[in-house]
């Protein structure tokens, strides 16, 4: 009998009942003993989200896995236990006493004397679905870093937790490609995981990397993170919530602009604003009017606070006017067409004041900063990314490994 047929109520429940079956790929590899590891000389790079399903991490399981050598860890922006909001040091780890490589410090890179005497590399973070989010760009440095050096690659997979079934926002043009948060030519939401990810990086570039991806097991790629009934870990000091994930591909890249994100609030990536907005109210009855899809605004008014052992975020301390965005429908709601709305109301009220530009790089196009100064329609420009997104979907169907149908 299918879900369906049992009812609202009861399909609910054996929905949860399935969620609870997934395994990430670090599950997977535990319950097989860490077999594939044996008797190799291991390299982790993790933080804290490298979790198992009962909350363990990775560092330590693999470490005390029999016949497995973990002789180095590496950590990425945020640093290994992901609290770090600034560069990260190289260092040792308390527990093991391993060394710490940072790659968000001096190199970004892995270098060849970081994996001397590494035969494989395991990758095991989480991602949020996002192009600027920098873990994609790390594990691209790390295949090809390993491409170079002859060391093999296992990428322990997890679920995209904003799923897999949506991709938006164009591929990121050839003149923007290159830096660390703007390295790989996908769209801004990409749908991949990062398992698929290194897939497509190591085919597109042809690298001669030995990779394997450990899968997901019981995953839907239409299935939000709080439906695997996985332990969330905070993938970067600021991304408290599903629901801040779930907004940051689009209006995360409200982050290129002179407002606020909401850092130094209990709500970043969920409240945005600045000093200079004079009427919250106006603003969001604009947005509203624009009845865009799953989510609505309220007017928000807020003070960004210092934050201990972080950097002075942007207006800390000064009362800023602007909105929350609240989901109402996740599945219908599209945060890229929200950006570029928000962008087009700001501009109409608030022009000489917005700073647009770092914004339109993160979304991937520099002319959305033309388009949006010459009252294009908002829905207009998300059309206008429409070809090169049909273009990405039907280039990247051989390097997935969860159906998208």
């Amino acid at each position: 009998m299918s879900a369906l047929a049992l009812g609202p109520a009861l399909a609910l429940v054996v929905a949860g009942i399935l969620a609870a079956d997934v395994k990430t790929g670090l599950d997977v590899l535990a319950a097989a003993g860490f077999e594939p590891l044996a008797g190799k000389r291991v390299g982790l790079v993790t933080n804290a989200t490298g979790v198992d399903r009962a909350g363990r991490s990775a560092i330590d399981l693999i470490h005390g896995a029999k016949g497995v050598r973990l002789v180095a860890l590496f950590s990425p922006e945020h640093g290994i236990r992901g609290t770090e909001d600034r560069a990260v040091a190289s260092g040792r780890d308390e527990r093991t006493g391993l060394p710490i490589h940072s790659l968000y410090g001096e190199t970004k890179r892995p270098t060849k004397a970081m994996l001397e005497g590494v035969d494989v590399l395991v990758f095991d973070i989480q991602d949020i679905g996002a192009r600027f989010y920098t873990y994609a760009t790390t594990l691209a440095f790390c295949l090809e870093a390993a491409a170079q050096h002859g060391v093999a690659v296992v990428v322990l997979d997890r679920p995209n937790p904003i799923g897999g079934a949506v991709v938006e926002g164009p591929v990121l043009e050839k003149e923007l490609r290159g830096g660390f948060a703007s390295y790989l030519a996908l769209p801004t939401r990409h749908g991949l995981t990062l398992g698929e990810i290194a897939r497509w990086h190591v085919g597109e570039q042809k690298l001669g990397c030995a990779l394997t991806v450990v899968p997901v097991e019981g995953w839907r790629p239409s299935a939000f993170f709080d439906e695997t009934g996985l332990p969330w870990v905070n993938p970067s000091p600021n991304m408290t919530s599903l629901a801040a994930a779930i907004h940051y591909p689009g209006l995360g890249a409200l982050e290129g602009t002179n407002l606020s994100v909401g850092r130094g609030t209990d709500a970043p990536f969920q409240v945005y604003g600045a000093p200079w907005i004079d009427d919250e109210r106006r603003l969001v009855a604009d947005l509203n009017r624009r009845r865009l899809p799953g989510v609505r605004f309220a007017a928000a008014t807020f003070t960004p606070k210092p934050m201990p052992g972080r950097p002075r975020y942007p207006y800390t301390g000064e009362r800023c006017r602007g909105f929350r965005a609240e989901i109402t429908d996740r599945a219908a709601y599209r945060p890229l067409t929200a950006v570029v709305h928000v962008l087009d109301a700001l501009h109409r009220l608030h022009g000489a004041d917005l700073e647009i530009g770092g914004a339109a790089s993160m979304i991937g196009r520099r002319d959305v900063k033309r388009q949006i100064e010459a009252g294009v329609d908002p829905d207009e420009i998300v059309r206008g990314w429409r070809a090169e997104q049909d273009a990405f979907l039907a280039g990247r169907e051989k390097y997935l490994l969860y159906p998208r149908r």
